[in-house]
Formats: C-alpha cells, sequence, structure tokens
C-alpha cells in the first residue's frame, strides 16, 4: 500500500464516519436518542469502529509524513493534522465511559476537519526537518505539547457547544440538534475537567521548553512569539481555573475566558509556523 493512498483512504473513511453520524446522531437523532437508552452497548459498537478506522489510517499517514530519515518533519500541516488526529482520538476514547457517549455525537464535525487535515502534510509540506529531534527533552515537550493543544481544542469546542445549549434553552422551538448531550451542568463540570487536564500538560510543555533551551542554547528561555503567547495563554487559563476556585466562575465567563485562552495559544504555536513557514518561507 503506497503512501499516497493511505492519504486518500483517510479521506474517503473520514468522510463516510462524518455522514455516518450525520445521518444517525444529527438527522435522526431523536430516534436514535430513544435506541441509544433501550441499548446503548449494542448501538455504540459500529460507532467506534467507524471511527477508529480513520483515526488509524490518519495515525499511519502521521507516522510517515513526520518521522523521515533525517529526523523529524513537523511543519504547519503535521502540526494541525496532529491536533485533529490527537482530538479524535480522545473522542473516540470517551465512547468507552457511558456518561460521555453523547460526546461522540461530536465527531461528526471532527471527521469533516480530519478528512482536510489529513492531507494538509501533502497540501502543505515542512520546509525542512525539525533540528535537535535526537534530544529526549525536545522529544518530550512535542509529545506533551500536542496533547495539550488537543485537549485545549477540545475544551474550546465544548464552550462552543455550551454556549449553543445555553441558547437553545431560552429558544426551545428550535430545531434540537445535539439533544444527546450531556446537561449543561454537566458539560460545565466536564470542561473545567479537561481545562486542569491541559493547563497541567501546557505546564509541563513550558517547562520541558525551559529544559530544551537550556540544553540547546544555554539560557532558560529565548524570547520569541510563540514563548510570549504560550506564557500569556498561561497566565489566562491560571487565572480562569482561580477564578473558579475563589470566586465560582462559570457560564459566559468560563466561556469566554476559555476561547479567548485558546485562541492565544493557538497563535502561539500554529500561528508562528503558519508565518514563518508558508508567508515568509523560512
Amino acid at each position: 500500500m503506497t503512501g499516497t493512498l493511505v492519504y486518500i483512504l483517510a479521506f474517503l473513511f473520514y468522510t463516510f464516519a462524518g455522514w455516518y453520524f450525520w445521518q444517525t446522531r444529527w438527522k435522526h437523532q431523536s430516534v436514535f436518542s430513544v435506541k441509544q437508552r433501550n441499548d446503548s452497548s449494542q448501538e455504540d459498537w459500529p460507532a467506534h469502529l467507524i471511527m477508529l478506522a480513520p483515526i488509524t489510517l490518519h495515525g499511519l499517514t502521521l507516522s510517515h509524513s513526520i518521522f523521515i530519515e533525517t529526523g523529524l518533519s513537523f511543519g504547519v500541516g503535521n502540526a494541525i493534522s496532529s491536533i485533529v488526529w490527537l482530538t479524535g482520538l480522545i473522542y473516540w476514547f470517551t465512547g468507552f465511559f457511558p456518561r460521555l457517549q453523547g460526546l461522540q455525537n461530536l465527531f461528526a464535525p471532527i471527521a469533516i476537519v480530519g478528512a482536510v487535515a489529513v492531507l494538509l502534510p501533502l497540501v502543505i509540506p515542512s520546509a525542512r526537518p525539525l533540528a535537535n529531534t535526537e534530544m529526549t527533552a525536545f522529544k518530550m515537550h512535542l509529545l506533551v505539547a500536542m496533547l495539550a493543544y488537543s485537549l485545549f481544542t477540545i475544551a474550546a469546542l465544548h464552550a462552543l457547544l455550551m454556549t449553543i445549549q445555553e441558547y437553545r434553552l431560552h429558544h426551545p422551538t428550535l430545531a434540537p440538534l445535539l439533544t444527546n448531550l450531556p446537561p449543561l451542568l454537566a458539560m460545565e463540570k466536564l470542561l473545567f475537567h479537561i481545562i486542569w487536564t491541559g493547563f497541567v500538560l501546557l505546564t509541563l510543555t513550558l517547562l520541558s521548553g525551559v529544559l530544551f533551551s537550556q540544553e540547546v542554547f544555554g539560557q532558560s528561555i529565548t524570547f520569541s512569539h510563540k514563548t510570549l503567547f504560550g506564557f500569556i495563554s498561561w497566565g489566562i487559563f491560571a487565572a480562569l481555573l482561580a477564578g473558579r476556585k475563589l470566586y465560582g466562575w462559570r457560564g459566559h465567563t468560563a466561556i469566554r475566558w476559555t476561547l479567548i485562552g485558546f485562541i492565544i495559544l493557538l497563535l502561539a504555536y500554529i500561528g508562528s509556523k503558519f508565518v514563518l513557514e508558508i508567508i515568509l518561507s523560512r
């Protein structure tokens, strides 16, 4: 099986998964909701398998495009593709927990994004391999960073869904999309669990980045666009968690801080790589 064929198959499986979840979880959601309550285990196994196929193929494409003979190739295309893949993988794992199975409804939009993201390494190939990829500190930094980005991507998606849920509470005549999601309070509780986990990983990312900088450049922090925005986003999420603990922040306040922190975090890495690789061609 050639490398290009795997990309095409991953694209087709993502497209099919998006269509399947649209037909079973969105378009005919009221019917599915009743069936899910009666026999969730029988309904979920086809969904698990349909989700697993594109995720597995997507992982193969990433291993092909990232791990090259001269080191690691991790340009903007691979970075975005990796974050989308990890996000889909995390959602796949939620299907094994009965209280979170409603979240698999979100695989429909994720599959659509995945169908595009899986092709990005072909459309936007890395200009050159990363330096110092043989160093353990760098590998740990990269792995933890991608996990943190993926969790904050999920947090941002949850924040948007909470906004939609709250809007529907005041407009009950709207089409009953996303009715299988957990209640709003449960979604909010889950949101902060995700943010806490992502915050820990982001903290480890910054610390491992400091160690990597110390080992390579002989100084703990090198000032750059990525470093500045990374610490700003860390501060925003730290303030959000502190506000939640001390003042009980919730609702619109929590959603607003989550989305602002995610946007700044996105600018920290993806934004800087896009400017350097696409605009400046470095």
